[in-house]
């Protein structure tokens, strides 16, 4: 059942990807209002799925990375609909759809199966420490969005229209905007990860791959609002350091799953 949720899922955020190119080339109110019913559906069918995993499985679907695949595609979406109250854009529709495609296609390629937890997960702090991540990293996925639109519009193109490029000031907000909900969430990734760290294996940080590119990944948008506080950092450069977040976060997540071997390669 949970397996024919996360399929509607997918083929919803297939169609919305179509109907949200369509909207941008062709503009007109039903592709557009259908493209974004679409992506309220996939995202009713992803928290179905969740749920439905949670009830199966005896726990919370938190442990293992096809979840957490499944969580993170599940926050930028919550964020995406949260940021719809500042910016309609249909190109952001289009970026936010085909981000949530890439990743439920990756969350395939992973073992889908529920186990028992292993001893290193029955902690309350990992529970903590992956849901401040979910809102951190959805958060972030946002920020992505918004400074690849960003760049489209600082390189010109003013003549498409607001509803498909924003001004770049409203654009700049959102994504300072953000990253600012984003960053003290990734800042309780890292003091939750910490404690179930120290709870664990009796101590607090052992630099092990995981834990060090979390902490890149702080530090990238640490030095974004430091820059933009004290140097007035805006558009482009912020833009561009958003974007490098982002990969830092997606490198994070997957990539050191997959190369860099630790103590967090059960997940």
């Amino acid at each position: 059942m949970e397996s024919s949720f996360n399929l509607v899922a997918y083929i919803l955020l297939l169609a919305a990807v179509t109907l949200s190119l369509i909207s941008l080339w062709r503009p007109n109110k039903y592709t557009g209002t259908l493209a974004l019913a679409a992506l309220v559906l996939s995202f009713t069918s992803l928290t179905l799925a969740l749920v439905l995993r949670s009830i199966t499985g005896g726990r919370l679907p938190l442990a293992t990375l096809y979840e957490f695949a499944l969580l993170f595609a599940w926050g930028i979406l919550l964020f995406y609909f949260i940021s719809r109250k500042m910016i309609k854009s249909d190109l952001l529709m289009v970026l936010v759809a085909l981000l949530e495609v890439i990743i439920l296609s990756y969350s395939n390629t992973l073992s889908s199966g529920t186990r028992p937890l292993m001893p290193a997960l029955q902690s309350i702090w990992l529970q903590f420490h992956v849901l401040t991540a979910i809102i951190a990293y959805g958060a972030f996925g946002l920020s992505f969005c918004l400074g690849l639109i960003y760049l489209l519009k600082e390189k010109g193109y003013d003549s498409i229209g607001e509803s498909i490029l924003p001004p770049l000031a409203k654009i700049d907000n959102l994504l300072h905007w953000s990253v600012a909900v984003g960053f003290p969430f990734m800042t309780l990734v890292l003091i939750t990860g910490a404690v179930w760290a120290e709870e664990v294996w009796g101590r607090w940080w052992g630099w092990d791959p995981k834990e060090t590119w979390a902490l890149i990944t702080w530090l990238i948008y640490a030095a974004y609002l430091h820059a933009r506080k004290t140097y007035g950092w805006r558009g482009k450069r912020a833009a561009i350091m958003a974007i490098v977040g982002f990969l830092a976060v997606l490198f994070t997540l997957f990539g050191v799953s997959l190369l860099l071997p630790g103590a967090h390669s059960y997940v």
